[in-house]
């Protein structure tokens, strides 16, 4: 069986949302001493994920931010400010617990795991999971980014990853990646899939001078000119002009749905790999949560073809998942009060709805 076989095999075992799940969650919010609808989006994200995980009885711990890591052959053109070496950098500080996000997620309770789809020359580190599809890919200004197999390997990948978290008893998945050069990916891959040109989308990533912004948005028109990347077919934009972390991402996403775990949207790069997920099988959207609303221009136009709505507009774009871990704590707030006191404990007779919420 082909990698695309495989794919496709897993795609149809998705099933839909546990309708009386959605119900009873609805009930446990309508019985809680406070006015109806009153968290706004913190409500609808517990009442979906219990739709998705098929149990009202929710649980949001433990959880995992994975953070994909890759290089990306279109650096070469410079459209980053720093080297590739700083890929396999970072992801040694994350498999140290010294990163960004690290320091974070500590306060989140929540275990962060690196996984190494294609660093250069990475010969790997304890700490650091194995999901190796090869040593960074192709520049894509000259051709397709990686093969098509190799984009399916990296969605499988990212797949049985979530498959693995499940089994490890796993309650919540946050995305996020390392790569230099992958806001040129995600960009690219964005504009292939909303039609959308590189002069609107491409921003400054890290911190491009004017002439380093030139370069990416030249690179992106570049691939997109040399591959044509076929919009109707999220594996062959991967493929072109996408990055390993970014399909093994979208993976996550597809995970996420077949083995009913609430997976948490970072930026533009992980909204981005959402997007491909969503597009290859439109009933993984029901694994989508949307954290934050990203700096980077693509990151609004990711949440709206998304149809999600984020929980935090704070201007950020750091990656690593942090804007995903940042969603936690606000999380757990909201399952507080979800498992807390009701208007029985309070003598009280609940509100109705009466319009307008």
């Amino acid at each position: 069986m082909s990698e695309q076989e495989e794919l496709n095999t897993l795609l149809r075992n998705i099933a839909k949302p546990d309708e009386a799940a959605r119900t009873a969650a609805q009930k446990q919010w309508a019985s809680c001493a406070k006015p109806l609808g009153s968290l706004g989006l913190l409500e609808d994200s517990l009442t979906e994920m219990a739709a998705l995980t098929g149990s009202a009885q929710l649980e949001l711990k433990p959880r995992t931010v994975l953070v994909f890591c890759a290089d990306n052959g279109v650096v070469a053109q410079g459209v980053s400010q720093s080297g590739s070496e700083v890929t396999g950098i970072v992801a040694r500080a994350l498999a140290a617990g010294q990163s960004n996000v690290c320091r974070m997620a500590a306060l989140a309770s929540c275990k962060v795991l690196p996984v190494d789809m294609g660093i250069r020359d990475f010969a790997g580190e304890a700490g650091i999971f194995s999901c190796r599809i090869g040593n960074g890919t192709a520049d894509m200004t000259q051709g397709p980014a990686m093969t098509r197999a190799q984009a399916a390997r990296a969605i499988l990948g990212g797949i049985d990853l979530v498959r693995r978290q499940k089994q490890e008893g796993t309650r919540l998945l946050a995305t996020g990646e390392m790569g230099i050069g992958n806001t040129t990916t995600a960009t690219a891959v964005t504009c292939a899939l909303l039609g959308r040109s590189p002069a609107e989308l491409t921003g400054r990533g890290a911190g491009l001078s004017d002439a380093g912004l030139a370069r990416k948005r030249q690179a992106i028109e570049t691939a997109l000119a040399v591959n044509a990347p076929d919009a109707a077919d999220p594996v062959d934009v991967l493929s072109k002009v996408g990055g390993f972390d970014i399909a093994g991402l979208c993976g996550v996403f597809l995970g996420g749905a077949l083995y009913r775990v609430p997976v948490l949207v970072d930026g533009a790069i992980s909204a981005a790999a959402a997007l491909c997920a969503v597009r290859m099988c439109p009933g993984a959207a029901m694994a989508v949560f949307a954290t934050h609303q990203s700096a980077e221009p693509a990151g609004k136009l990711l949440l709206q073809a998304l149809k999600k709505q984020p929980l935090i507009t704070a201007g950020m774009r750091l990656g690593e998942g942090t804007g995903a871990v940042a969603a936690m704590p606000l999380l757990d707030m909201a399952l507080a009060i979800y498992q807390g006191s009701t208007f029985s404990d309070y003598g009280m007779q609940p509100y109705t709805p009466q319009g307008g919420l």
